[in-house]
């Protein structure tokens, strides 16, 4: 029976007395613990090539475009294999399943540090990208799992330091390390942690829940790989090449992914009559799931094209040097990561909208202020503005996972973290391709209206990118009025990640 059963009428779970907050066994601390440690080191990985990558290409004697392939190939790697991580928790052992994460992420970083050509390291690159693909889903499932609902939100504020502080200061971690040493030391300097991480985990990790014993579907497999594979591929390649020639058409990505996206949906609204789907569409039957995933997309889409915008813009508008530009991107991924805890916290106590409405006014906030932005900006103001997106989206991820998950059914988890992670990968590409595509169109339009100035065509071609995002930063402030927060008792939320349990929906939402 629901907690908010026995409430009157006019009283909300948000007014009620506070509740003893239920508390965590020693052994599902541990198992939550290595897991978030472990995740904040494979996410790390995912953002460092970005600053690496000028290196790389003088070391290996590459092109541009062959190089971008670094990015794109760990991307696509993801978004083929996250889809298929909801079908992985529920069929196999928790422990089995987080090592073989972890030993395909150390091993190809091992063959990465090692490479001795191009595609020895693309090949690294891919064999990480198997390894991050799988603990996101997995960490994110175990948490709604284990936690009971009151105190969801303060554990998925510390996993607010994965999500958003591990890629934004992937780019500052390489610019100390390249300014010091090779860019093989981004890879030496992962190991030794991911290995601790893998020692420790196959000494505490435990398994979650039973396995269910389902036969996995090819069709699905090789349909999920065309459709997102292909979205995610002509996304990276729009914002990589961002207007110049290419061997494949433009066009044809997005055929083959829109195509294989729609047979996958399909595929799996069939599964779903035997409850076989490789990826349950059922998670969308929940209001607050779907906007979430919106939402979370418009602002992942945000932070990835701001670190890529906001280096081209510090190096090439105003002059400094990378390490310089590493070092004023960290203030703002660091409050992220004190922020994570407070916001969790302030999560269980007042709910999801009241942190979601400030939160999206503040990233939109930050990004209309840089439309103000010109090749005479001092530095402390750009600071400021990283520091208040950060603010605004401490605010805006953790109750976006925490209430999105706990929307829907238990048994659905594994499938609900495995869309969150999925969208990341979309989202993150298409906010490289639009801003970037954007920012490097006005920049050529500029330069053949007569400006002949390098720094002021590339000025104008980030205002107008920018001035893009802030507007799509405004449906964001919108979503947040339909976010509702989910109410579970903290008895119901023992479904394990395979079989699911008593569960409420979003029969008494808390508005």
């Amino acid at each position: 029976m629901s907690q908010t059963a026995e409430l009157p009428a006019d009283l909300t779970p948000e007014h009620a007395p506070p509740q003893p907050a239920a508390k965590l066994s020693p052994r599902d601390r541990t198992v939550i613990s290595v897991l978030i440690v472990s995740t904040f080191v494979v996410i790390l990985n995912e953002t460092t090539m970005a600053v690496a990558l000028p290196v790389l290409l003088h070391d290996l004697a590459i092109s541009a475009s062959v190089g971008q392939w670094l990015t794109a190939g760990f991307l696509l790697t993801m978004s083929v294999v996250i889809p298929i991580t909801g079908f992985l928790i529920r069929r196999v052992p928790t422990r089995t399943l987080f090592t073989t994460a972890m030993v395909l992420f150390s091993t190809g970083t091992l063959i990465a540090a090692l490479s001795p050509n191009f595609a020895v390291l693309l090949t690294a690159r891919v064999v990480q990208a198997s390894g991050t693909a799988i603990m996101m889903p997995l960490l994110m499932t175990t948490v709604m799992t284990l936690v009971p609902p009151s105190r969801r939100g303060a554990v998925m504020g510390n996993l607010s330091i994965v999500i958003s502080v591990a890629p934004a200061i992937g780019p500052t971690v390489s610019g100390l390390v390249l300014d010091l040493l090779s860019w093989r030391f981004i890879f030496w300097a992962v190991l030794p942690i991911a290995l601790i991480a893998l020692a420790i985990g196959l000494r505490k990790m435990s398994n979650i829940g039973e396995p269910v014993h389902t036969p996995i579907d090819i069709p699905s497999v090789l349909l999920s790989a065309f459709g997102f594979g292909g979205l995610v591929y002509g996304l990276s390649s729009i914002g990589h090449s961002a207007g110049e020639a290419s061997v494949v058409p433009t066009w044809l990505p997005f055929v083959v992914g829109v195509g294989g996206l729609a047979l996958f949906v399909a595929r799996q609204l069939l599964l779903q009559r035997t409850d076989s789907p490789l990826l349950d569409l059922r998670t969308f039957r929940s209001r607050t799931f779907t906007v979430s995933i919106v939402l979370m997309g418009l602002m992942m889409s945000a932070l990835f094209g701001t670190i890529i915008l906001l280096p081209i813009y510090l190096q090439q508008v105003l002059l400094l040097n990378p390490l310089s530009v590493g070092l004023l991107l960290l203030p703002g991924g660091l409050l992220m990561g004190l922020l994570g805890p407070v916001v969790g916290r302030l999560y269980d106590r007042f709910g999801a909208r009241a942190l979601l409405l400030p939160g999206t006014v503040a990233v939109s906030l930050a990004l209309w202020s840089t439309t103000l932005f010109t090749s005479t900006t001092p530095v402390w103001a750009v600071i400021a503005f990283h520091l208040t997106l950060s603010l605004g989206l401490a605010f805006v991820f953790t109750p976006l996972f925490t209430a999105g998950l706990g929307a829907v059914e238990p048994k659905f988890y594994s499938y609900g973290s495995a869309i969150f992670g999925t969208l990341q990968q979309l989202a993150g590409a298409a906010g490289v391709a639009l801003l970037v595509s954007v920012y490097s169109l006005q920049a050529a339009q500029l330069k053949t209206d007569g400006v002949e100035s390098a720094v002021a065509q590339t000025a104008g071609g980030v205002h107008l990118a920018f001035l893009v995002a802030a507007f799509i930063s405004l449906v964001a402030i919108v979503g947040a009025f339909f976010i509702t927060t989910p109410v579970q008792s903290d008895d119901a939320h023992g479904g394990d990640a395979h079989s699911g349990a008593a569960f409420e929906d979003e029969s008494h939402p808390v508005h």
